[in-house]
């Protein structure tokens, strides 16, 4: 989303959506004890960082990668499922012959549903704060992803160091790429 949003949203206690200083936190910061002047010079500060983020949103907007609540399904929900949280066609004729029963399978997909409504509803309401969800989300997964390799690599050291098996992160068998 947009700069200015999340100027917005961070300021939204003293300062109304064009920038300028709400009459409510100016009688507030006159009441404990800050000079018209202090004030003043306060409310000038920020009107002059917001004038600024707006100005680098309408010149230079920040991208804003979509992600979906498919993007983050496992390989074998996305063969299993649409992008909608529906089951696939083909799924479900596999499933049915291999006598998965049709009340799990709708099961399956009411909870598929819900999650791809939960994603999309947490992604809206960050948006309008001005955070991209999916874009910490996405983040976080590639953290983790490091973190994963990082430490079957310490693994592997540790088991070449004698280390005591319990003290590993995971099972000695755990295949190393």
């Amino acid at each position: 989303m947009s700069r200015i949003k999340r100027w917005i949203n961070m300021n939204k206690k003293e300062f109304n959506p064009d920038g300028t200083l709400k009459q409510e936190a100016r009688e507030e910061m006159l009441s404990s004890g800050m000079s018209n002047e202090a004030i003043d010079d306060y409310a000038l500060r920020l009107k002059q960082e917001y004038d600024e983020w707006k100005h680098l949103d309408e010149t230079d907007p920040e991208p804003w990668p979509i992600y979906t609540a498919y993007d983050f399904f496992t390989s074998e929900e996305k063969q299993q499922f649409n992008p909608d949280g529906t089951l696939r066609a083909e799924y479900v004729e596999e499933a049915l012959r291999k006598g998965i029963s049709e009340n799990w399978l709708e099961e399956m997909e009411r909870r598929k549903k819900i999650e791809v409504d939960n994603y999309n509803a947490v992604s809206a309401k960050h948006a309008e704060q001005g955070i991209n969800f999916g874009e910490e989300q996405m983040q976080e997964r590639i953290a983790s992803s490091k973190t994963y390799g990082q430490r079957l690599e310490q693994m592997q050291q540790d088991l070449r160091n004698f280390e005591d098996t319990d003290s590993l992160p995971f099972d000695k068998d755990t295949p190393y790429w």
